[in-house]
């Protein structure tokens, strides 16, 4: 599959996000942030069965270096009918990307698709195009301006979001209202392929995420929220990321402010 082929591509699937969202109750603590406020969240749609998408997997592997954004890979799952079944992938990812065709009201689904802060979508693998989308995206008023932090306490992981200081009525983004997700994260995950396009190739996707996770709804004020670790837990992951976003999980928008932090 090549990467204009991948990009003409439409696929058809079906899925819903399945997430709902975690029971939390609110704390009242100082908090302090993971990490420097990141100017970009990006996200890659790609599939260990598409040999158009190591281009790009690498290219997320260089962007988790940076520590000015949050990088991260959710593997599809409707390329598995190609031979090969992808370990990591989950039909919530899938669900995801096709919500962001939605909101774009375009027919945009293919691998490699990376979304830049949650507007601007490019081919995942052309990094000149991914770091023109960064820029732009950060020029828009309210995105990434939110003070996102998250921290350990023990067995328990912290959120806190600032209250938004920009007007809402003088963006494109809805009056005050957003959504909180958490996702675990695997840093590095090294796969051999079987078979399909990419078979006899060992591939190492960055910041994989295993698990996403609904915290609650932003309504433009401040708000704190409290998580067990238990319930992000599992094998390889050894990292968390929170977003606000505005919009909703069937018709995202604009990322409004993010966070960080290893859990080793």
């Amino acid at each position: 599959m090549t990467a204009m082929m991948a990009y003409n591509c439409i696929s058809r699937w079906s899925g819903a996000l399945g997430a709902g969202a975690l029971g939390v109750c609110a704390i009242i603590a100082v908090i302090r942030p993971a990490h420097a406020d990141p100017r970009a969240v990006v996200e890659l749609f790609t599939s260990q069965g598409c040999s158009s998408c190591p281009p790009a997997d690498r290219i997320v592997g260089e962007l988790a270096k940076d520590p000015s954004v949050i990088a991260l890979s959710m593997p599809v799952d409707y390329w598995d009918y190609l031979g090969w079944k992808d370990t990591l992938a989950d039909s919530q990812f899938s669900a995801r990307q096709k919500a962001y065709s939605r909101a774009r009201g375009d027919r945009n689904l293919y691998t490699p698709q990376m979304i830049v802060n949650g507007s601007a979508q490019v081919i995942g693998s052309d990094r000149s195009a991914i770091d023109g989308a960064i820029k732009n995206t950060s020029k828009t008023d309210g995105v990434m301006s939110l003070p996102v932090t998250m921290t350990l306490s023990g067995k328990l992981l912290n959120v806190s979001v600032d209250a938004s200081k920009v007007d809402p009525s003088k963006v494109s983004m809805t009056a005050g209202h957003g959504e909180v997700w958490l996702c675990s994260v695997s840093r590095a995950v090294p796969i051999s392929i079987g078979r399909g396009e990419n078979r006899g190739r060992e591939i190492t996707y960055y910041n994989v995420v295993r698990s996403l996770v609904k915290v609650g709804d932003w309504n433009g004020g401040s708000g704190s929220w409290t998580i067990p670790l238990e319930s992000i837990s599992r094998d390889g992951v050894d990292a968390a990321v929170v977003y606000v976003q505005d919009g909703n999980r069937d018709k995202p928008g604009a990322m409004l402010g993010a966070a960080m932090t290893e859990l080793r």
